[in-house]
């Protein structure tokens, strides 16, 4: 698989979660040693992660766009993202998603996650 491939399973698994407001299926992609760093919490590990996204609101949608990808190691990808969180009752936010994912065969686990609003 491609680099681009490897970071859209693992983001399109994170949508749904996300979409679905399943903290627990969204955590489930991260390793157990994750650096987490959302809008308004830092974090590491799964259990950091899911207390994240159970605490945000109910009908919140994402959509992304990768900008960039970079190979850091045989099973190390960099990912760059562009998203749109949506909400039901307010203006949906524009961020900036800087990603490292490790490559576990077809797929990948999370390693670091760093939100930014520029």
């Amino acid at each position: 698989m491609t680099d681009l491939e490897i970071l859209h399973t693992v983001l399109d698994q994170w949508k749904a979660g996300v979409d679905a407001h399943e903290p627990k299926e969204v955590s489930a992609l991260f390793a157990d040693d994750a650096i987490f760093q959302g809008l308004h919490l830092y974090g590491v590990g799964p259990d950091d992660v899911a207390t994240y996204y159970d605490s945000q609101p109910l009908g919140l949608q994402a959509s992304y766009g990768v900008l960039e990808t970079r190979r850091l190691a045989d099973d190390v990808i960099l990912g760059y993202v562009a998203v749109d969180f949506t909400f039901t009752d307010r203006p949906a936010i524009s961020v900036y998603l800087s990603l490292i994912v490790r490559q576990v065969g077809d797929s990948g686990q999370i390693l670091h996650y760093q939100v930014s609003r520029l």
